[in-house]
């Protein structure tokens, strides 16, 4: 099969690009610039130059290839909102050039969305239009896609790792080196989900394989690992103190970041793993952060 795939290039999509391609199928990597597309060059994946900023770039290679797997996104949190939005108009231009046709596309979201708010995880067969995360969009952009029959597949993301990026928690840990500190909020039991990088490539290729149509797989390995674990570990790691803040004192601390750190981001992919025959190999977040050299990590 030939697929085209965006975010190539990046921590995820990287991962996904081999995995499709020891599966035999044929990949065009979005690249936005010629050091990206000497990366994919390298990796023996042909190039497609384009950028989500201008979502028609993306349309030439959408008409060459049998399935889109959309895994780019802009992650600069000082623009959040305004960059999930961004996703919500590149899904839309995916799926208008997809309509009509029987191939999929593969969209990215987060396991936030599945939150059905009584305490319990989040799980696939819920759609929360409640849930405040503003990455709502993209999934609201699937929807209205899928209402015109595209074959949309949604995968959300808890917190992906290897021992090099553990997604918001990378910038929990640099925030932890500013602060000369690790902090949890009061007792610490706010749970964070995650799954290792190669796992979730691993998922992707299984819902391009084995998906259906309108459903939702939760890239969930590890359904909660507390809050204060998590910042015991990154303490442990980088020689820091420990700090528990009360709520009203998060925001001094946090800033931007506080309105993650809040969070109960617990959530199962048990319906995924039995769905897909998925298994997690691990290994599992606090191995990663407890294996990590945090002296290598980028300030």
């Amino acid at each position: 099969m030939r697929l085209f795939l965006t975010g190539a290039t990046g921590f995820i999509g990287s991962r996904i690009a081999e995995e499709l391609k020891r599966n035999g199928h044929q990949v065009i990597g979005l690249a936005r610039s010629q050091e990206s597309a000497e990366r994919l060059r390298e990796a023996g994946i042909e190039i497609h130059l384009g950028t989500i900023d201008e979502p028609d770039t993306l349309l030439p290679a959408v008409e060459r290839a049998d399935t889109v797997i959309h895994t780019a996104f802009d992650h600069d949190f000082s623009r959040f909102v305004a960059n999930c939005e961004k996703d919500s108009r590149v899904i839309a231009t995916l799926s208008s050039a997809l309509a009509g046709s029987d191939r999929p596309l593969i969209i990215t979201s987060g396991t936030g969305m599945g939150d059905p708010e009584n305490g319990q995880p989040a799980t696939e067969s819920i759609f929360n239009r409640n849930h405040p995360n503003p990455r709502i969009a993209s999934e609201q952009a699937g929807n209205a896609a899928l209402e015109k029959g595209v074959d949309v597949r949604v995968v959300r993301l808890p917190q992906v790792h290897d021992t090099r990026r553990q997604g918001l928690i990378s910038y929990y840990i640099q925030l932890c080196r500013e602060k000369g500190s690790a902090a949890w909020i009061e007792e610490g039991m706010n749970s964070w989900s995650a799954a290792h990088v190669n796992d979730v490539a691993r998922l992707y290729c299984l819902v391009l394989e084995k998906g259906t149509r309108g459903e939702r797989y939760h890239a969930v390995a590890e359904e909660a690992i507390a809050s204060r674990m998590i910042a015991q570990t990154v303490a442990a790691g980088m020689g820091l103190p420990t700090l528990s803040l009360s709520k009203e004192e998060a925001g001094d601390y946090f800033g931007w970041f506080a309105a993650f750190a809040k969070l109960d981001l617990r959530a199962s992919g048990a319906w995924t793993q039995k769905r897909l025959g998925w298994q997690p190999a691990g290994p599992g977040l606090i191995d990663d952060l407890s294996a990590m050299n945090y002296g290598d990590i980028p300030h």
